[in-house]
């Protein structure tokens, strides 16, 4: 920026202001515009920098707004391994939360009908704190090891691959009275604004390995599906439990196969790659391309409502992949597949 004397005489000095940065400019038109101070006395240049400073903090405020505001992504990933602790409600001196989406990570604002995403390690004999969530209806899901719950007044155990549903009226707690760490999925879903059930009469908890496998139509036969839990009025799931939650699967993805490329128009998503490896599609750009991210597992990806999601398993392995899609707020259409 340059101050430029344009008439001096004992009483009054003038000058122009002239901004050299372009990202001003752009706001001012130097060829239609001048800036003239004028000032009086000894102290006319000091005065004049002062109305420099004053006029350029107008013109300059919204452009550095504009440059400092974050734009929302398409979709998140977290690779769990990379995932630091952080402090929960949950955590105890055995009890270790990663936050991967949702409540305790970064990107509150991009996650919207879900409430929480994360992993939990307990140790050997150990115990996480008791919680009851009045608006979040939760899930878990035994990736390693064996352990409890805590559900109410009932303790249900729990195994490798077992998940088991828990409605926000019920109090609960993770316990590991084995030797080997237990590691579980965390899943909550925001249900504020939705109608009011009755906790089931017993706890809802099944096994992966239990539930069989099948084809869904509208994707390959490379992909099978075991049907995990879905809404309340969900006839094909082997848990219907849903408010917020609209189905919770797994996919099986043979070698060198796809589930394809899609989107949901009215439904978040989340993938976990339990096992295996090939390419995690997320997002695409006009011409339609998918866009594909090597992916491994350990990954996982949060994808927006009408973001494109898929995954392709690698030529040589089978891939695992724990999916749970969920109503975006106001977007809940009863009776609608999933």
């Amino acid at each position: 920026m340059l101050l430029q004397p344009l008439n001096r005489n004992r009483k009054t000095v003038l000058y122009r202001i002239q901004a050299e940065s372009n990202a001003v400019n752009g706001y001012i038109d130097t060829e239609r515009l001048s800036l003239i101070a004028m000032c009086h006395g000894a102290d006319s240049r000091r005065h004049a920098i002062r109305l420099v400073a004053l006029l350029m903090g107008i013109f300059c405020a919204p452009l550095l707004h504009a440059n400092d505001r974050k734009i929302d992504p398409t979709f998140l990933y977290r690779d769990t391994s990379a995932v630091a602790e952080k402090k929960s409600d949950i955590t105890t001196k055995t009890c270790h939360y990663r936050a991967l989406f949702g409540q305790g990570d970064s990107d509150t604002s991009v996650v919207v009908g879900v409430a929480r995403y994360g992993e939990a390690v307990i140790d050997p004999n150990g115990v996480c704190g008791s919680v009851q969530y009045p608006d979040e209806d939760q899930v878990y899901v035994v990736l390693e090891g064996t352990g409890s719950v805590k559900y109410g007044d009932a303790i249900v155990s729990l195994k490798k691959e077992d998940y088991l549903y828990i409605p926000s009226t019920i109090a609960h707690a993770l316990s590991n009275t084995s030797d080997m760490p237990l590691t579980v999925i965390i899943m909550g879903f925001r249900t504020k604004g939705f109608e009011e059930t009755q906790p089931p009469p017993q706890p809802l908890k099944a096994n992966i390995e239990d539930v069989p496998t099948t084809m869904v139509s509208g994707h390959p036969d490379s992909t099978r599906y075991r049907l995990l839990m879905g809404d309340v009025d969900s006839k094909r799931d082997r848990i219907a439990a849903g408010r917020v939650l609209t189905s919770l699967f797994l996919m099986e993805i043979a070698p060198g196969g796809t589930n394809f490329p899609h989107h949901h128009e009215r439904e978040e998503e989340i993938y976990l790659v339990l096992s295996g490896h090939g390419e995690m599609v997320a997002g695409s750009g006009m011409e339609g391309i998918a866009g594909r991210h090597p992916a491994k597992a350990g990954d996982a990806y949060f994808f927006r409502l009408n973001c494109t999601v898929g995954y392709y398993s690698a030529a040589n392995v089978k891939s695992r992949i724990l999916a749970v899609r969920s109503w975006y707020p106001g977007m809940v259409q009863i009776g609608a597949e999933h």
